[in-house]
Order: C-alpha cells, then structure tokens, then sequence
C-alpha cells in the first residue's frame, strides 16, 4: 500500500466517454482519485455527484479527478446517464489498481465479513507523489476538503 510522498502506481484504466487514462502520461498536472464501493449506492452516488458539482472548481486549481470502482464501463455509463456526472469514472474490473493502492479490504457488514473497496482518496502532485490521504472516507464535507488540498499545492 502506497504510503505518502510514495510515486503513486501507475496504471491505465478504461474511463467513460472512451479511450484509456494512463496516471504517468499525467504527470506535471496534480491528480485526485477517489476510489468508491459501487455505482449507484447512496454514498457512492452523493459523493460522485459531489465532486461533478465541484469539476470547475477542481479543473480551476489545476487538478484532474477521477472515480474508480470495480464497476464495469457499462455500469458506469449507466450512472454517468442517470446521474449527469461530469466526473469521470475508471473500470478496474480486474482488481489490479484497488489492490496497489491498498483499498481492497476486509469489510464487516453486520457481522458478515466481505472484500470491498474502502472509500479512500488520493490526492497526487505534478511530480506523480502521494501528497495526501484520506481513508475511510465520510461524504459529507469531503470533496470540499479534498479541494482545499489542491488547492494548497
């Protein structure tokens, strides 16, 4: 699991509206990841429709941001569609990426024990570090937080 000021994992995902996103062909520009549980759940969806409502203000500071769950691309169109978000969102159907940033967890729901991403975001700088993280996430105040971050870079 990446720790801070680590080289964030590099990756290439499949994003909505089409074509691949690779985190090194970024570099020079500062990057927030949020990772969520799944499409269209309570949380996951104000959170997603959070940080579309916040774009501007993200793209205004000099940041890219981008959503990724192990949701298909055609989940996620779905969501896209129903939800008019903005942000866009990563299939990594395969695990790999959940995995090397370390949020792919052991979850206890009701005493049922399940694997399941942990809502965690990263905030990666121009230069491709880790410059902050946030684990566990609550929505509620979060891409405002997140925001203020980039903004301090």
């Amino acid at each position: 699991m990446p720790e801070l000021y680590d080289t964030a994992p590099d990756f290439t995902l499949p994003v909505t509206g089409g074509g691949e996103i690779t985190l090194s062909a970024l570099k020079g520009t500062p990057v927030v990841l949020f990772f969520y549980p799944r499409d269209d759940t309570p949380g996951c969806t104000k959170e997603s429709i959070g940080f579309s409502a916040s774009l501007a203000d993200f793209e205004n500071a000099g940041a890219k941001v981008f959503g990724i769950s192990r949701d298909t691309m055609a989940k996620h169109d779905k969501f896209t569609a129903k939800h008019d978000l903005t942000v866009p969102l990563l299939s990594d159907e395969e695990g790999k990426v959940t995995e090397d940033y370390g949020v792919w967890v052991e979850k206890n729901m009701y005493g049922k024990k399940s694997m399941g991403i942990e809502r965690a975001t990263y905030l990666i700088d121009a230069e491709g570090k880790i410059s902050k993280i946030w684990r566990k996430v609550k929505v509620p105040g979060h891409v405002e937080d997140v925001l203020e971050a980039v903004r301090g870079l």
